[in-house]
C-alpha cells in the first residue's frame, strides 16, 4: 500500500466526475470547488457539534487498500445528532439510516441505534490518519462486519452491482489481512436470520476458496 495519505476530497470529486452517468457535474462551474470545501466543513461540524460517528464504506475501504472509487461519505452516528447538523439537508430516511447533502457531498448515515452499527461503534474503531485530519474509523474487522450485514438486503432487492462491489471489498481485506472469520459471523448471528448467516458463510466461503486458487497461478516467479 501506498504511503501517500488518502485526501478524501479528491477521492469523492475524481468517483463523480470520472462516472459516465455524472455528465451534469461538469457542466457546474463551481462543482468542484463545492466538494473540495464540503468534506473538510463536514468533519469540522461533527467536531464542533460533538457528534460522535465511525467512517464506513469506501473512504474508510481507503485507509487499508488502495483503488477503491466511491462518491459520498458513509458514518454511524447516533440518529439523534442528526439534530446538530442542520446544514446538512436529508433526502432520504428510514429506521436504519439516511441519506442528505452537505453541498454537493452526500453523506450516507448508518443509525448507532440499530445493533450491529452499536457494536461496531462500541468495539470496532480505530484512528486513521488522512490526508488532513485523523479520522475515527471502523478497524478492518468493523468493515467486514458491515459489508457482510449490507449482502442480504442488497440481494433480495436486487443491488446486485452494490452487492458485488461490497464482496470485492470482503475479499480484499481477507487477502490482505486474513482476518478471523468465524468470531465476526458468530458477531453477525446476532442479528440476522440464521439463514441469512448462513448464505454469509458460503459467501465467505467461496472468497477465501478464491484467494487460496489464486495464489497457486502460474507459480514461483523465475529466477
Amino acid at each position: 500500500m501506498s504511503d501517500q495519505l488518502v485526501d478524501i476530497g479528491q477521492v469523492i470529486l475524481h468517483g463523480v466526475l470520472f462516472d459516465p452517468k455524472n455528465t451534469e457535474a461538469w457542466r457546474k462551474m463551481d462543482y468542484a470547488q463545492n466538494i473540495l470545501q464540503s468534506v473538510p466543513k463536514l468533519f469540522d461540524l461533527l467536531d464542533e457539534r460533538g457528534v460522535e460517528y465511525v467512517l464506513v464504506g469506501g473512504i474508510a475501504m481507503l485507509a487499508y487498500v488502495e483503488g477503491r472509487n466511491t462518491q459520498d461519505i458513509d458514518l454511524i452516528v447516533d440518529p439523534k445528532n442528526l439534530e446538530k447538523l442542520p446544514e446538512i439537508r436529508i433526502e432520504d430516511r428510514n429506521r436504519q439510516r439516511a441519506r442528505g447533502r452537505l453541498g454537493e457531498l452526500q453523506v450516507d448515515f448508518l443509525f448507532a441505534k440499530e445493533d450491529l452499527f452499536e457494536s461496531i461503534r462500541n468495539g470496532y474503531t480505530t484512528k486513521k490518519q488522512f490526508a488532513d485530519r485523523t479520522v475515527t474509523c471502523a478497524t478492518v474487522d468493523g468493515l467486514l462486519l458491515v459489508k457482510m450485514y449490507a449482502l442480504s438486503d442488497k440481494y433480495r432487492e436486487d443491488r446486485h452491482g452494490s452487492a458485488w462491489q461490497d464482496e470485492t471489498d470482503i475479499a480484499s481485506l481477507i487477502g490482505r489481512f486474513q482476518p478471523i472469520i468465524p468470531p465476526l459471523v458468530d458477531e453477525l448471528a446476532k442479528f440476522m436470520l440464521p439463514s441469512d448467516v448462513e448464505e454469509i458463510r458460503r459467501i465467505v466461503a467461496e472468497i477465501e476458496d478464491r484467494i487460496a486458487k489464486q495464489s497457486q497461478r502460474f507459480g514461483p516467479a523465475a529466477p
